[in-house]
């Protein structure tokens, strides 16, 4: 793979440089970037998946939602539709994509949009009679046709940006200096011990800018699994035969959260849509026993196989520390009045 990665290096070059022309034009207006009167956050990153964007958004929710109207906006990767699209009964994840799905069903106090021209959404949200407050844009770091009001970049602890590359020789969308357009910088899936040391080796690789905060979050998991209609500790389960299937970008913490040494395991690809060959091969591999799955991949699997037999394992993003520094900063944010729609 490190040979392979060196090969296209020519390749990746011609990719940045690409990149950096499409930015340059945008930074000086040559390409336009629209604002709106609305607060606007914007979380995401430089890679290509796995660093935690649904739990971060998911945390915003939870903070936010108490005191603001608020709207989601993903371009619903791997959905089977197209256009703009506002979550509502009739909704599933084949229709939104699995992430927004997640939003819906968890919150019902927020509006969930997909549209891939994020502008559009946009516009198509501020119609809507009950217009909301704050809108949420998932994975939108590269979305320059759309200037939010604030930006958070998100980046993987033992994967960080300022360690990789730009594609295909990396796992980089664009040049690292994009960082640079991010308010804050969050360290995500971080061991929950990382000592204040390491943080600031960290801190010192990525090299932010004085105007930058960093902080540093881990993946927290549910004491307990759940079904439709059913809650089992962990640990009333974690010596039982059972089947651990994860359709996600980087599994393995999940399945060691779980793990023992009697349970099957089966991985399939991120976003993965299941076909019967698919299901056929779940049942095969469970035979009777309960199937444990990411919250992500259960709104995909859901009615697919018994409600009895399903279940799914809740995670959230947890700070390390200087939590309520984080939630200060989005709040003043909020407080501050929103420039008026450029077009």
């Amino acid at each position: 793979m490190i040979i392979l990665r060196k090969a296209l290096f020519p390749f990746a070059i011609v990719y940045g440089f690409i990149t950096s022309i499409r930015n340059f034009l945008f930074d000086k207006g040559i390409l336009k970037s629209h604002s709106f009167d609305i607060p606007i956050i914007a979380v995401g990153n430089l890679s290509v998946g796995g660093t935690g964007k649904t739990p971060q958004i998911e945390y915003l929710i939870r903070l936010l939602s108490p005191k603001y109207k608020i709207a989601t906006l993903s371009r619903g990767y791997k959905r089977k539709s197209a256009g703009f699209i506002l979550a509502d009964s009739n909704s599933n994840a084949e229709i939104l994509g699995d992430e927004p799905f997640q939003f819906y069903k968890k919150f019902n106090t927020i509006q969930v949009a997909v549209d891939a021209n994020r502008k559009n959404g946009i516009e198509q949200l501020l119609s809507q009679t009950n217009r909301p407050e704050l809108i949420l844009l998932d994975d939108a770091f590269q979305h320059r046709k759309v200037r939010a009001g604030f930006y958070i970049l998100l980046t993987s602890y033992g994967d960080l940006y300022s360690d990789d590359f730009i594609l295909p020789a990396g796992n980089l969308r664009e040049s690292r200096t994009s960082a640079k357009t991010a308010n804050l910088v969050v360290v995500t899936k971080c061991p929950a011990t990382l000592s204040p040391d390491e943080q600031g080796k960290i801190k010192a690789k990525l090299n932010l800018s004085s105007s930058q905060e960093l902080y540093f979050s881990c993946i927290d998991y549910d004491e307990s699994i759940y079904s439709e209609d059913k809650k089992i500790k962990v640990d009333e389960i974690q010596n039982e035969n059972k089947l651990l299937l994860a359709g996600i970008a980087k599994p393995e913490p999940f399945f060691k959260y779980l793990q023992s040494e009697k349970e099957e395991q089966l991985v399939f690809p991120d976003h993965h849509h299941f076909s019967e060959k698919d299901l056929f091969e779940i049942e095969n591999k469970a035979q009777g026993k309960i199937i444990i799955t990411t919250e992500k991949d259960y709104v995909r699997l859901k009615g697919s196989i018994p409600t009895d037999q399903l279940f799914y394992l809740p995670i959230r993003s947890s700070f390390l520390s200087a939590s309520e520094k984080f939630n200060k900063t989005i709040t003043n944010y909020l407080e501050k009045p929103t420039s008026s729609s450029k077009y």
